[in-house]
């Protein structure tokens, strides 16, 4: 999705302030003025845009007292998008992002009426402005900080971002590894090229698609306390062919009982999508914006690896189901601690530990315990107990640990301390990875893949199922609530 114009600012407390970059686009204006049509504000002059948003930032001598519009209770600003008050009308939505004497500015393109205004979620080009004015961003803060240093950096912008942003459509986030970066270019080097792109080949033509999923869950086993699990996934890309501007179409597949793939965002290489992938959401009051498919994304690619898009899933049910009951009785606890393996799930994994910690008791003196599968192991400060269970469950698919934890009645100046896990509201966190593997069901395949170019890349897929935050609750106590049922 293309954007109206750029400008990075440099104002200090105490001065006028200055417009350090900018960069305009009449062609995406004229589209701007045919979708906004009598809501459409005309972007002034660089002057009038940083005076604009200095006033709407509080940033000015004159805006130390309080003005009404902007500093009310009732106007509470959450995101670092904003409305400037210009000589035409309201100028929005203007993304914003201060880093230190800076102001990285983006105007991005909407594609229908600005009035009423429509939701953020809803307008696409919002998440590509911000993903270039973090690639900017990367890009003026790496390396030394010295005023000399950050002016070389500025003098390289505008071939960068001619190169990343051609014709006001953003096609490479990442000004760190495009080729005309000096950093990335040695002396001996050149390039065949168009104005705004290069080819980098190195080696063999081959295309790398990653898919990750992390899984996140928080179990209570209680009947009035939900339990709650979802999937993020991440699909990264890195396409190493020689041609200057490829076109690659890469295909996400579901199998039949495969969990649909919801909340998707695309990296701004994406030309062209279905709307209805994008519309299929989480939080819809109904089942109606399912999108099950086919989910394909056509691309030119950026020079480095990338992640083509984000998702999220409710699979019907957590790949490992847990039970974790903890009883306090002076300086002895007993814990139990059951988990069991989802038979639809890979029982393969790379590593899979239980974490059980103990807070606000001291150390641990001593600690008798039974387990029927892998082996219990005390960590260096004594205050957490590691359950490493290995590559496999057992053929069962369950295993179990109990045990008698004592504690030291002396108190230490470094013992862990929570504000939450008192008394015996405690929790066990799993960490695990299985390769190969993806919760949802979603992979790609040689078939997934087309480029259109005379070079036959070598397709690489992979895929894998991470725990993020997965935490089983002591049923015997109170915990933090993420669900209550409503059947309470």
């Amino acid at each position: 999705m293309p954007i109206r114009g750029l400008w990075i600012l440099h104002h200090r407390p105490g001065e006028q302030g200055e417009v350090k970059f900018s960069r305009r686009y009449p062609t995406v204006e004229k589209r701007a003025k045919a979708f906004n049509r009598s809501s459409y504000v005309n972007i002034p002059e660089d002057v009038g845009l940083l005076k604009a948003l200095l006033h709407e930032l509080g940033l000015t001598d004159e805006n130390k007292n309080f003005v009404e519009y902007r500093d009310n209770c009732a106007r509470i600003s959450k995101t670092n998008v904003h409305s400037l008050m210009v000589s035409e009308g309201n100028l929005w939505p203007v993304l914003a992002i201060q880093s230190g004497d800076l102001i990285y500015v983006c105007l991005p393109l909407v594609e229908q009426l600005l009035t009423p205004a429509p939701p953020l979620i809803s307008i696409n080009s919002i998440s590509e402005a911000f993903a270039l004015l973090s690639g900017i961003m990367q890009f003026v803060s790496s390396g030394p900080n010295a005023e000399a240093d950050i002016s070389s950096r500025f003098a390289q912008l505008p071939l960068l971002v001619t190169q990343a942003c051609p014709l006001g459509s953003p096609v490479d986030t990442s000004l760190l590894a495009l080729p005309d970066n000096p950093s990335n270019v040695s002396v001996n080097q050149t390039y065949k090229s168009p104005a705004w792109r290069t080819s980098k080949q190195k080696g063999k033509a081959q295309i790398e698609v990653h898919i990750t999923e992390k899984v996140n869950s928080t179990q209570y086993d209680k009947k009035d306390d939900s339990d709650m699990w979802q999937v993020y996934g991440t699909v990264s890309c890195k396409c190493n062919l020689e041609t200057i501007s490829p076109n690659v179409i890469v295909g996400l597949n579901l199998p039949a009982n495969g969990s649909p793939l919801q909340d998707i965002l695309v990296h701004p290489c994406v030309t062209s999508i279905d709307s209805s992938m994008l519309i299929s959401s989480s939080v819809a009051a109904t089942d109606d914006s399912a999108f099950n498919g086919p989910y394909k994304f056509p691309f030119i690619p950026p020079f480095d690896l990338f992640q083509l898009c984000y998702y999220t899933s409710q699979v019907p049910v957590p790949p490992i189901l847990g039970f974790y009951q903890l009883t306090e009785d002076g300086h002895q606890v007993q814990i139990s601690v059951k988990l069991k393996l989802h038979e639809s799930v890979k029982n393969g994994f790379d590593y899979c530990e239980a974490q059980i910690p103990f807070f606000n008791k001291g150390h641990i003196k001593h600690f008798e315990y039974k387990v029927n599968h892998g082996q219990l192991e005390l960590s260096r400060e004594k205050s957490l107990l590691v359950w490493v269970i290995g590559q496999k469950f057992p053929k069962s698919l369950e295993i179990s640990l109990s045990g008698i934890v004592t504690f030291s009645s002396e108190q230490h100046p470094n013992d862990p301390v929570d504000p939450i896990c008192v008394g015996n509201t405690a929790y066990v966190k799993l960490s695990f990875r299985i390769p190969d593997y993806s919760l949802t069901g979603c992979y790609t395949d040689q078939h997934s893949v087309q480029v259109f170019s005379t070079a036959k890349p070598k397709i690489i897929n992979s895929r894998e199922l991470i725990a993020a935050d997965y935490y089983i609750w002591n049923s015997k106590a109170p915990a933090p609530i993420v669900c209550r049922s409503i059947f309470d």
